[in-house]
């Protein structure tokens, strides 16, 4: 409604208030109109200067291998622009999808994962695993660890599948014990169980004290594994034990991603020297250790808490979640342990240096591996014939890279978009307050995503293999075309990779992309994606991976619907398409954390 003051300013004739109403309404469409105008016209911020600094640090630190020549890849100015209009509003933010139809996609995801969890609770409830092609289930010890179900229960809370979680959670607390014997992995038992039981008492307002209670008596008895001779943990954790476990090797992603859920068990009990003590220990000995350009050895020898100096370098399987939550322990702790900060980014600036590279054909950017390490002649069985063949002779300085690229390493795009912003959408940012480094990782991250979505769209069947190998000048022996996923592409799969088992690095990443950036392309391809999975892997009784994505029609199916299925691939694509601009959603990103499998713990300081 008019003011007083104008309602007498409009008074008198008709004529005279409609010219005096046009040049008012006109006026102010002006005012606004400039206003956009001056933001418009604003200069972007692409600080190249600084890039260019960064880049001269990076080449001047000296490279552990001389003779082995460092990756060339960079961010260029094209790709810091790109990131500078981002932040401006001058990219398209929202996609031209209405809002109902990506609400109407996200009723699809959570159908499928209904669909899932009737099939495994039709089955094989209370089993700790579901193999979706025999409709049959199995355990890990002989009365079951509560595997599937403690994975799957925050998904079912998330999605509002409120009878479905209800007998889940009825299930595992009426049925579940861990007083028993067996040995179980601790990484995963930890990472799959324990941080289930622990977001699930969350998510219930924390106010389910049988859940607390379970995952008090888990972390009670994997507590026991930390108390080695060093503090490094075996692989595998004994639930019935009082003795002082033996470890040998340990892998060191198992290793390094038992932070998040002890930490924050220890955050909700108050037992800080049973819980949290030992695996900040662990933390503390993974740094202390020598590592080539912060570069962490896929094995530590857990009698000496050393890396073992000639095992692979590598973000994929045995390292991927140590780099990740590196990361993460700094931002569980709302950013005030700023050590890990600075580990990781240490860490980041060697995968940049050593491992980042670009495919030949397409330029596609991709993440290798370091193998052949020095040393490793005669000290790996058949791996002395394997040199020799490669052409590693006695004078070998360094390793070798390996253009190969694990699905697991997808993460890694999410990780990145992550750490540049620390979950913040990236137009809420002022431009001067993203270093050169951050807008670098956002480039890699982008970058990244793109050519893991690639793997999927390569395939005939729209699913990405279990791992590529990539056209590069280090690649041998050469490519053949029919290894190739794609003709015109720059990714081969060969035959003993090509399987799919549903993993979900990828629509993680996608996910954590569009919550940053708000990219529309992020959410199509994840539902383009999950077209994929819905048409070759759903089945009557549950979903199964496949043998081979590049089999068409794909008949051979793996019989197992992993736990992840539910826990990390649909929550992910569900939680993808939840909410209208980045930034907005369930679970914000600046309130929560994900622990490796996907459980959001809240963030908290101590």
């Amino acid at each position: 409604m008019f003011t007083l003051p104008l309602r007498r300013l409009l008074g008198g004739r008709r004529p005279q208030r409609l010219v005096l109403l046009g040049l008012f309404l006109l006026t102010g469409w002006f005012v606004v109109h400039t206003h956009r105008q001056r933001q418009q016209q604003q200069p972007l911020y692409v600080p190249m200067a600084e890039y260019a600094e960064l880049l001269a640090a990076r080449a001047a630190r000296p490279s552990p291998w001389p003779t082995t020549p460092t990756m060339q890849w960079q961010a260029s100015a094209a790709d810091h622009l790109e990131i500078a209009l981002l932040q401006q509003h001058k990219h398209p933010r929202t996609s031209t999808s209405p809002s109902q139809l990506w609400a109407d996609r996200q009723m699809a995801v959570r159908r499928a994962a209904k669909h899932a969890w009737s099939a495994y609770a039709a089955n094989a409830l209370a089993s700790d695993e579901y193999n979706a092609v025999s409709r049959t289930g199995t355990n890990h010890t002989a009365r079951g660890i509560g595997y599937f179900i403690a994975d799957v229960l925050d998904s079912l809370v998330i999605m509002g599948l409120e009878e479905e979680y209800r007998v889940a959670r009825d299930t595992l607390v009426g049925y579940l014990t861990f007083d028993q014997r067996g040995s179980v992995s601790l990484f995963e038992t930890t990472i799959r169980v324990l941080g289930g039981l622990l977001a699930a008492y969350h998510w219930s307002g924390e106010s389910d004290q049988e859940l607390l209670r379970l995952a008090v008596e888990l972390g009670e008895r994997l507590a026991v594994s930390f108390n080695t001779t060093t503090g490094i943990p075996p692989e595998t954790a004994i639930l019935r034990s009082d003795g002082m476990p033996v470890a040998y090797l340990s892998s060191t992603a198992e290793v390094g991603t038992l932070q998040l859920e002890f930490r924050y068990l220890a955050k909700l009990t108050g037992r800080h020297e049973e819980f949290r003590r030992p695996v900040d220990r662990i933390s503390q000995l993974l740094h202390a250790a020598e590592k080539p350009d912060y570069l962490a050895p896929i094995y530590m020898n857990a009698q000496t808490a050393r890396f073992v100096p000639t095992a692979d370098i590598r973000v994929g399987s045995r390292g991927d979640s140590y780099y990740e939550y590196l990361l993460k322990q700094y931002l569980q702790t709302q950013q005030t342990e700023p050590a890990f900060l600075e580990r990781y980014a240490a860490a980041m600036e060697g995968v940049k240096k050593h491992l980042v590279a670009r495919s030949m054909r397409l330029n596609m950017t991709f993440v290798g591996e370091l193998v052949d390490m020095p040393g490793t002649r005669g000290q790996q069985g058949q791996g002395q014939g394997r040199q020799m063949q490669q052409g590693q002779g006695q004078g070998q300085q360094g390793p070798k890279f390996k253009p190969k690229m694990d699905h697991l390493v997808c993460f890694l795009a999410g990780n990145l978009a992550l750490g540049a912003t620390m979950g913040r959408p990236l137009s809420a940012i002022d431009p001067r307050a993203l270093s050169a480094s951050a807008r670098e990782d956002l480039v890699l991250a982008r970058q990244l995503a793109e050519t893991c979505t690639q793997m999927y769209f390569d395939a005939p069947t729209g699913l990405a293999p279990e791992l590529v190998h990539i056209w590069h000048p280090s690649l041998q022996p050469p490519p053949e075309t029919s290894d190739l996923l794609s003709a015109s592409g720059d990714l081969l799969a060969y035959r003993a990779d090509r399987h799919s088992l549903l993993r979900p690095e990828t629509v993680e990443s996608l996910f954590i992309l569009w919550r940053i950036t708000g990219e529309p392309r992020w959410r199509e391809h994840g539902w383009r994606i999950f077209e994929a999975f819905e048409r070759w892997t759903r089945l009557d009784e549950g979903y199964a991976g496949l043998v081979d994505v590049t089999e068409m029609p794909p008949v051979r199916r793996i019989d197992r619907m992993e736990t992840f299925w539910i826990a990390e691939t649909l929550k992910y694509l569900y939680l993808l398409f939840d909410g209208e601009e980045a930034g907005e959603g369930k679970v914000p990103l600046t309130r929560y954390v994900f622990n490796t499998e996907a459980h959001p713990l809240p963030v908290f300081k101590w």
